[in-house]
């Protein structure tokens, strides 16, 4: 046995442990919430990305100034644009996020994303850290909030993913032992796993919503997962009000195509692998990751974007212009929301309702077979201009 191998391991999970045990203590210094009724202006950065991400966020910035457009004249809302959080850029500086984009981004309130691509093996690029897991990190965004809706399916869902924990926030600092062994990290610590939960149930509480699930493998991950499922159920009993139950993820991934199951979940908590999983499985109901939004929120900082890749080979293919822009545009919806119009949110998910699951007069196939990006935001902003959206999206409601 090479003991020289094990010390050297053991150094390095040294420095992983303190590294950990650091962040924990600044996780104990608790900032408060954003009142977002007290900033003027709001700040609102457009991160392009890559690949397909600067087209999608063409139009989804489109739809924003539609929206907003009172908003922006009397400048409660001021929009910019943030450049450098491409592929290529990273790489130059071979980091998930360059400083001085970093310094931009922070000087916003809160940020609409567009993919970015992580590297992986086999890519001309270096092994540079995902730029969202980073951002999550460094800007403490610790709650990935996604709601899936089938209304005809009698699917309401909405999913806490833990954002800045479990086995992502290690994904680039595991360690090759030997040539025969190499290890990863998973962390679930009691304040990261407490503020997502007690998220997860104060949404249920306020939107009176009677059922909380906890989705974990603690049967098997017995000491990070237990921590999470045994925090979760403390919290329950805060709320005894809300019904607390628990499944495993291998299970929960069968319950959720389960017609019969599935109706009866509602608000889901998880930590970030199982949630990453979950909910892009989840969203093959709504139509796919193209059609689903995503909000990343913090106390201080909030990013919104598309749940779905970069999609590079699109761009080889010359299909840019034809990618859908409905992901982020919903992720538009949940910033729009969040910072304090909820009535102008709740317009555009019906008209992105309204033309994706009933009238579907523009279809997006990725292709010329489909209408371009453009055409379709076209199409959701004359739906929003109509008067009589909200009884039509209700019409559609009661024929389900």
């Amino acid at each position: 046995m090479d003991y020289a191998v094990i010390e050297k391991a053991k150094e390095y999970f040294g420095q992983v442990v303190e590294e950990q045990l650091n962040r924990v203590e600044e996780l104990k210094k608790a900032s408060d919430w954003v009142d977002y009724s007290q900033v003027k202006p709001i700040i609102i950065g457009i991160i392009g990305g890559d690949g397909i991400g600067p087209y999608i966020a063409k139009e989804a910035r489109r739809v924003l100034e539609f929206i907003l457009d009172e908003e922006l004249k009397a400048e409660k809302i001021e929009m910019r644009d943030i450049e450098g959080l491409t592929i290529e850029n990273r790489a130059e500086h071979n980091k998930p996020i360059p400083d001085d984009v970093l310094e931009e981004i922070k000087k916003c309130h809160v940020t609409l994303k567009g993919p970015t691509t992580t590297p992986r093996k086999g890519d001309p690029w270096p092994n540079i850290e995902s730029a969202n897991v980073a951002m999550r990190r460094y800007l403490d965004l610790f709650a990935n909030v996604r709601p899936v809706k089938v209304p005809k399916e009698g699917i309401d869902w909405i999913f806490f993913r833990e954002n800045t924990e479990g086995a992502y926030i290690m994904g680039s600092k595991g360690i090759h032992v030997s040539d025969d062994l190499a290890m990863d990290f998973k962390v679930i610590t009691t304040q990261g796993a407490e503020r997502i939960i007690r998220l997860a149930f104060e949404y249920a509480q306020k939107n009176k919503i009677n059922k909380v699930t906890i989705v974990t493998k603690a049967n098997v991950v017995k000491t990070s997962d237990g921590k999470f499922l045994d925090i979760g159920y403390k919290i329950a009993k805060e709320y005894p009000e809300i019904e607390c139950d628990d499944w495993y993820i291998d299970i929960m991934t069968a319950k959720l195509i389960d017609p019969k199951r599935r109706t009866q979940f509602r608000v889901i908590v998880l930590p970030n692998l199982y949630g990453d999983i979950l909910t892009d499985e989840a969203a093959e109901f709504q139509g796919g990751v193209g059609t689903a939004g995503s909000a990343n929120i913090g106390k201080r900082y909030a990013m919104f974007e598309a749940i779905h890749g970069s999609a590079p080979r699109m761009v080889r293919e010359g299909r840019s212009q034809y990618a859908d822009p409905c992901s982020m545009i919903r992720a538009l919806a949940f910033l729009i929301n969040h910072i304090g119009y909820p009535e102008k949110a709740k317009n555009l998910e019906m008209a992105l309702d309204i033309c994706g699951q009933h009238e579907k007069k523009l279809v997006i196939t990725g292709r010329p077979t489909g209408v371009t990006g453009a055409e379709y935001a076209n199409y959701l902003m004359e739906t929003l201009k109509d008067p009589d959206l909200k009884e039509k999206w209700e019409s559609y409601r009661k024929k389900e």
